[in-house]
């Protein structure tokens, strides 16, 4: 299976948004606002450096948004098509995202997962992602067309 690794372009969009819509655990991280084009558009334009896609014959198969705040990292969504899935590429992606990550000067990345996503826990656990239970995971929406979660 041959592919590129490349930075994400808000021209990728279209074939991002299709690609999340490709599983239901992608589909259920979505929020209308942030995952726009123009909310996927204002990320980007933040974090140029660490959002990458793998592409195969023009086509995104996979795609990690990774972000900084200058002092921590976050992966927002990864995901790779269920066609393409068990070769690798999810694992080469997050490596790819982390030395990005530490070219700009982070040194702690952290990423949310559903609980009830026993595949993504254990790929993460297999990254060497440990799990944090001493922290309440606390969000407010400051919009009212983004959900606050359970």
């Amino acid at each position: 299976m041959e592919y590129i690794v490349r930075p994400v372009t808000i021209e990728d969009y279209d074939s991002i948004y299709a690609l999340w819509n490709s599983t239901e655990q992608s589909r259920r991280a979505l929020n209308p606002v942030d995952d726009s084009r123009e909310g996927i558009e204002r990320y980007l334009r933040r974090n140029p450096n660490t959002c990458l896609a793998a592409v195969s014959d023009d086509r995104v198969i996979g795609i990690i948004l990774t972000g900084h705040d200058g002092r921590r990292g976050i992966i927002h969504h990864l995901c790779v098509h269920p066609d393409y899935r068990r070769m690798g590429i999810a694992a080469h992606l997050v490596a790819l995202a982390e030395d990005a990550l530490k070219r700009e000067g982070i040194q702690k990345i952290f990423g949310l997962v559903f609980k009830d996503n026993e595949v993504a826990n254990a790929f993460w656990e297999q990254q060497g992602y440990s799990l944090r239970t001493n922290l309440n995971y606390r969000n407010k929406s400051l919009n009212e067309d983004v959900p606050t979660g359970e």
